[in-house]
Parts: structure tokens; C-alpha cells; sequence
């Protein structure tokens, strides 16, 4: 199945005392290329959400954003070690009487006094917090795989009929091809009549002279060559794989075969067929481009 690279996917999740927004976009790009902006707390998951979308959307520029909003009031984010305090405060009123200050400041000293503040924002958000957020996340990527396969079908569509206009031109030029040959050797015979004739030229040297000519104008390898690389590219359009760098290639093979016949035909009625099967191709080469 073909997919595009272009994508978007966009979910709103509440729960667990948060209101999650997840805005997933994808372009094209020759490789993966993903950016995401999220909140600070949400930095330790960086790598497990960076998985989670280069597994699923594995080409193209990804931009992921994640906000996130408290619905209720976050437990605080310090705490207290209190037995440790009271030893602090303790010890620091008896040096107070010992030297007869006041001890005004006794509290703050304690306080500040070292282990008693406990930091917890190692982990700003509990287990079930991290699954919503999470979830979230992965739901965004489906929607975004499910357009990317939608877009996906109408390429294959549009590509294969550029194909099928190709194989058109290229059956249509395939008949006409041997009265060319025959209308290139038909001159020739008579130019070396002719020479013959008035110059005395030897004729078995001629002749040999028009085969090679001859030889030099058939396009009968590239014909071949070209209806197997379309029949390829319609193939590859029905795989399952992702197909978008193959087909680019096999394109690029077209275009040398169809380059090749339009320089080697020299014949109007040829040209008029290859100028048509080259425009299709550009058609394919922009198309091919967004294709994962």
C-alpha cells in the first residue's frame, strides 16, 4: 500500500487532572526528519516518544507538538524532610541561648539547612499521567497514518494512469516504428544508387555503411527495455512495501529509455509520442517525491 507523506493527525485527551493536545504534521523529506517541542517536564520520555514516531511514520519531516495543561491543582512539587528540621532547628536555638541571640531567623536557617527541602520534580507526572499523554501520542500518529494511506491511494491512482498513458504512447510508437525504418532505408538505398551511379562507389561497401546506419537508428532494445520498467512501476504501485525511493528509481530508468529513443528515432511522427510519454514522466517524478 502506497503512502503519502503528507499527513496530520490531532487529538485532545483529558484525564489523571490534565488536558493533553497532541498536533502531529508530515511533509515530505528524503529521510526521517522529526522535530518535536513538548514541555520541559516532559523531557525525561523524549526517547520513548521519539520511538514511538519513527516506528510508526518511518519517512519525511515530522513535526510533533504536545501541550499540556493542569485541570486541578499539582500536588507541590517540594517536600519536606520534617524529622530533619526539627533536629536543624533544635541545634540551631541551643547556639542561640548559648551566645544569647534571639534567634529570629531560626526558622529560614533550618529550612535552608541542607536535605530538609526535597525536590520532586524528578517525576512531574505519575504513572497514569505518563500513559494518558502517552496514548495520546499514539493515537495522533494512527490519525496521521490513516491520512497518509488515504492520500497514498489517490497517488497510486494518478500514478498508475500516468503509467498507463506511457504504455499508450509507447504501444503507438512501437507500430509506426517499422515504417520509420523502412522510410530510413529506403533513402539510403537510394543515395547509394545514386552514388554508385555518378561516383563509381563500391556498392557492397555501401551497403555495409547502411547497416550500421540502420543499426545505429533501432530503438527495438529500448522499446523492450522501457515496457518492462513500466510494467515494474505499475507492479511496484500495488505492493504493500513502502515504495517511494523504488519508484524513483525505476522513473529515473524510464527517462533514460524514453531520452534514448527520442535522440535515436529522429522521426516526427516518433517525437510527437516521446514528447507525450515525457510529460507524464514529470508528472510521476513530482508525484513519486511525496511518497514514503
Amino acid at each position: 500500500m502506497l503512502k503519502s507523506m503528507t499527513g496530520y493527525g490531532s487529538v485532545h485527551q483529558h484525564g489523571e487532572g490534565l488536558a493533553v493536545h497532541v498536533e502531529l504534521k508530515t511533509l515530505n523529506s528524503k529521510f526521517l526528519d522529526l522535530n518535536v517541542r513538548m514541555p520541559h517536564e516532559l523531557y525525561d520520555q523524549e526517547a520513548t516518544i521519539k520511538r514511538l514516531v519513527s516506528d510508526r511514520l518511518v519517512r519525511g519531516k515530522v513535526m510533533l507538538n504536545i501541550d499540556i495543561v493542569q485541570e486541578e491543582d499539582p500536588e507541590p512539587s517540594q517536600g519536606y524532610n520534617a524529622t530533619l528540621f526539627k533536629k536543624y532547628y533544635n541545634k540551631l536555638r541551643e547556639l542561640a541561648e548559648l551566645v544569647g541571640d534571639r534567634g529570629d531567623d531560626l526558622f529560614r536557617l533550618a529550612l535552608e539547612s541542607p536535605d530538609v527541602i526535597i525536590n520532586q520534580e524528578e517525576h512531574p507526572f505519575s504513572e497514569a499521567q505518563l500513559n494518558l499523554i502517552l496514548g495520546a501520542v499514539d493515537r495522533a500518529i494512527d490519525q496521521c497514518d490513516s491520512f497518509r494511506k488515504e492520500e497514498g491511494n489517490r497517488l497510486r491512482d494518478e500514478l498508475r494512469q500516468y503509467g498507463l498513458v506511457i504504455k499508450q504512447n509507447l504501444e503507438a510508437l512501437a507500430a509506426i516504428d517499422p515504417d520509420r525504418i523502412e522510410r530510413i532505408g529506403t533513402r539510403i538505398k537510394n543515395n547509394i544508387s545514386r552514388l554508385v551511379e555518378e561516383e563509381g562507389l563500391d556498392e557492397n561497401r555501401l551497403e555495409q555503411e547502411l547497416v550500421y546506419y540502420i543499426e545505429k537508428l533501432d530503438i527495438t532494445e529500448e522499446k523492450v527495455r522501457l515496457f518492462s520498467h513500466i510494467d515494474f512501476f505499475l507492479e511496484t504501485l500495488e505492493s504493500n512495501e513502502n515504495s517511494g525511493k523504488k519508484l524513483g528509481f525505476i522513473s529515473q530508468e524510464m527517462g533514460r529509455e524514453i531520452n534514448t529513443i527520442g535522440s535515436k528515432a529522429n522521426d516526427a511522427s516518433i517525437q510527437k509520442h516521446v514528447v507525450a510519454m515525457k510529460e507524464e514522466l514529470e508528472k510521476i517524478k513530482e508525484q513519486v517525491l511525496n511518497i514514503v
